[in-house]
């Protein structure tokens, strides 16, 4: 099994990453703040415009550390890529899937299957542990709805319509999502999920935390081989990483969706660290990323029963876990790709 290594994150927007022997150096105005050893790193992920130094990229891209530089609100910019991992056969199967549209629907209806059940557990969830604070009736009716969501996804024959039902369920389920933030209920409300800018605090810190898990799920698809840009579910478009964004699905209710209600719910994060631009977006500062990022890494480190494998294993492999049992499928060694069930 694959060993849970560190991510570096590096959150000052005026520091610089450079290699010196087997050793990360951070510099800040050409002073050095810390050294970390590259064999302790897993991924580094950069939300600054300061960059690395050639000689860091290839020591990453040799070692096959991720080396991602997002924008200070998680935007994607660039991926230091190395040699392609895995078996060519694997990717050439991926291909021919992917251009198949009957042959990509029970990937995709997978993927979808485990996100409606994942999302139906948040909602259960709620209101068996917080059935004095929420409306029971109405989390419950959800549920219900998104079950009828997942009988129609069994039977559907068409990626269209599987989008369509995806859309149906994620509506219902960001309809009564507010009914989960029980703190800071003014300063966090959710109306509708709005990004690209994120239009207040709580879809700012859903943002971030999607751009976070699709950055493992990308190091994940990557590592067992797989093309994180050739995709079943979402459709292929240029620099869009499609099989990460169809694998995030399953693991958006478990990894971004409960961290984010918790972080607010515990007041671990507050609306001091959020500010609205003039153009309605809304930015995070530098504390409150770190905040989220440190919750992030305690959640990974957590261990659980991986529902397929049987095995106890870290959270913070469950993307891994999941892109190996992808490749498994497509290399026909399961009958079907098994999606993550969160208990």
């Amino acid at each position: 099994m694959k060993k849970l290594l560190n991510t570096l994150y590096i959150t000052q927007s005026d520091v610089y990453l450079s290699l010196d022997g087997e050793n990360i150096v951070v510099k800040k105005e050409d002073q050095v703040s810390i050294r970390i050893p590259l064999h302790n790193i897993e991924n580094i992920v950069c939300f600054n415009y300061q960059g690395a130094s050639p000689a860091l990229m290839g020591a990453c891209a040799e070692r096959n550390i991720g080396l991602c530089f997002l924008t200070p609100q998680g935007k994607f910019l660039a991926r230091v890529s190395g040699k392609v991992h895995g078996n060519v056969l694997l990717r050439k199967q991926q291909f021919k899937i992917s251009d198949d549209h009957f042959a990509s629907i029970g990937i995709a209806s997978s993927f979808l299957i485990g996100k409606l059940s994942n999302c139906r557990v948040v909602l259960e969830r709620a209101a068996r542990d917080h059935s004095l604070q929420v409306d029971v009736a109405q989390l419950k009716s959800a549920s219900m709805s998104l079950k009828e969501n997942l009988k129609a996804i069994q039977k559907s024959d068409s990626i269209y319509d599987l989008i369509g039902f995806e859309g149906s369920a994620a509506k219902v389920y960001f309809g009564v999502f507010d009914q989960l933030i029980l703190q800071q209920k003014e300063d966090f409300r959710f109306i509708q999920r709005s990004r690209r800018p994120p239009l207040d605090n709580i879809n700012a810190l859903l943002s971030f935390l999607y751009a976070i898990l699709t950055n493992e799920c990308v190091s994940a698809l990557s590592s067992v081989g797989l093309d994180p840009y050739v995709g079943f579910l979402h459709q292929d478009r240029p620099g869009r990483p499609s099989l990460a964004l169809d694998l995030m699905e399953e693991l958006r209710p478990v990894f971004a969706d409960r961290l984010a209600l918790s972080l607010v719910n515990r007041q671990q994060v507050t609306a001091k660290g959020f500010l609205q631009k003039e153009s309605g977006g809304v930015l995070m500062d530098d504390d409150t990323r770190k905040q989220i990022l440190v919750a992030w890494q305690e959640r990974k480190k957590e261990t659980i029963q991986h529902p397929f494998l049987k095995e106890k294993i870290e959270f913070g492999l469950i993307p891994h876990v999941q892109a190996l049992l992808l490749a498994r499928y497509l290399r026909g060694d399961l009958d079907a790709y098994p999606p993550f069930f969160w208990n």
